[in-house]
């Protein structure tokens, strides 16, 4: 259910298309089709029900942090290589900080996305850029 809480949170903010999170719903689904959960989420149209769905049926005792992580990581970084924008980026990440489940919110490196943005207001664009890249290489590079 990781990548696809993943996935979902993603899509809800317009940051991977719809054919992503679907694929792997599909194929979650096929290989598990008496799942409900999976049966809820092939019915539900609307992705913002369909993230809460997740976040309130995923049993967040034996959710992987590490494994939500590294796809989340891996994900957001092809974005932020294409997104020629800074400000927008900054926009865009707090928006997925605020939709991140709260278990997962005041987690490093998922807190960073709630002010990383801040150094833009007094025009520094590196800092900014660096607080992004060293939450996205956070679970790719030696701690």
């Amino acid at each position: 259910m990781e990548e696809l809480l993943v996935l979902a949170i993603l899509y809800c903010e317009d940051i991977i298309a719809e054919e992503a999170y679907d694929k792997k719903l599909n194929e979650f689904f096929l290989n598990d089709p008496e799942n409900e959960d999976l049966l809820y989420l092939e019915w539900e149209t609307d992705i913002k029900k369909a993230v809460a769905y997740i976040k309130e049926h995923i049993a967040f005792n034996i959710f992987d942090y590490e494994l939500f992580g590294r796809i989340f990581m891996q994900k957001l970084k092809g974005y932020y290589e294409n997104c020629s924008d800074i400000k927008h980026f900054a926009e865009k990440m707090y928006l997925l900080w605020e939709n991140l489940p709260e278990t997962i919110q005041d987690k490093e490196p998922f807190f960073t996305l709630n002010y990383a943005d801040e150094p833009l207001s007094w025009g520094d664009e590196e800092q900014t850029r660096n607080l992004y890249e060293n939450v996205l290489n956070y679970y790719f590079s030696e701690k």
